[in-house]
């Protein structure tokens, strides 16, 4: 049976989540609270959402704090999602990105994925770079984050179904992949350019350890952000990328009146972010 939760106690929990992670969850948005966290609270037999807050709150053991970030985020993804974006960035962005870098010397490129989810964007990264043949004297590196230490562990095993994979060029299939009744398990040249750590984007100790990036991919992500958040989000991974670098976002998402830090560029038809 579904346990309900009363407006005051809602909307209690919701500035706890925002507080803690940055996620704003509207007014009318109570039944996702009680579709998400309602099993949870029969599980630890609470009686209802206000002692869930108080367990949340007073609780020195933090695995709840993750449960609830777990239970709350939404992990919606697949291989070569928006392709278009990918085809840019294999294409003219990382010429250009290389030929800059080997006019300073410098012989690396950085990637972050910065909402990895369970890895199918950082991963597809990953076999970009290893089939860009002009990067093969290059030292790559691509970190991929997310708050959830739940999806974390399922990006580290490399193991997807159909549905992840259905976007995947056979070629890259065929070389990448292998599959064992329907399940499709990563090479180990994909996965180990690829490093895993649990960041929360709002969090500034989180994302201070990341610096000189070449390219952010943070894509789908604002959209769970109000307008303050956003903006300590986006001022977030301006710092860590490096000067003139690009930041990805989602194709429906803007940063139109949020920030001036970065300059729109237009390449066959998507618009990248560029750091001022």
């Amino acid at each position: 049976m579904m346990i309900s939760v009363s407006d005051e106690v809602f909307k209690q929990l919701r500035d706890f989540i925002y507080e803690k992670s940055g996620i704003f969850i509207p007014d009318n948005k109570k039944y996702f609270i009680e579709n998400r966290l309602g099993r949870r609270i029969q599980e630890l037999n609470l009686k209802g959402y206000e002692d869930y807050l108080y367990n949340l709150r007073y609780n020195s053991d933090r695995r709840e704090l993750q449960r609830l970030f777990d239970l709350i985020t939404t992990n919606e993804t697949f291989f070569f999602r928006e392709p278009q974006q990918f085809e840019v960035f294999r294409g003219e962005l990382l010429n250009q990105i290389t030929a800059e870098n080997a006019k300073t010397g410098r012989r690396d490129i950085k990637i972050w994925s910065a909402a990895s989810s369970t890895g199918e964007e950082a991963y597809t990264v990953s076999m970009v770079l290893l089939e860009k043949v002009e990067l093969s004297g290059f030292k790559k590196d691509i970190f991929a984050s997310d708050i959830s230490e739940l999806v974390l562990t399922s990006a580290r095993a490399g193991i997807y179904g159909s549905y992840a994979i259905r976007n995947v060029p056979s070629a890259y299939l065929n070389k990448y992949f292998k599959n064992i009744d329907q399940q499709y398990s990563l090479s180990s040249a994909v996965k180990s350019m690829v490093k895993f750590s649990k960041v929360n984007l709002v969090e500034e100790k989180d994302v201070r350890m990341i610096r000189g990036v070449d390219v952010v991919f943070c894509r789908n992500v604002l959209i769970y952000f109000d307008d303050k958040a956003k903006q300590k989000v986006v001022s977030h991974l301006y710092d860590a990328l490096r000067p003139g670098g690009y930041l990805f976002i989602g194709t429906s998402e803007s940063l139109h009146n949020l920030t001036r830090a970065f300059r729109p560029v237009v390449i066959n038809k998507v618009i990248i972010y560029q750091k001022v």
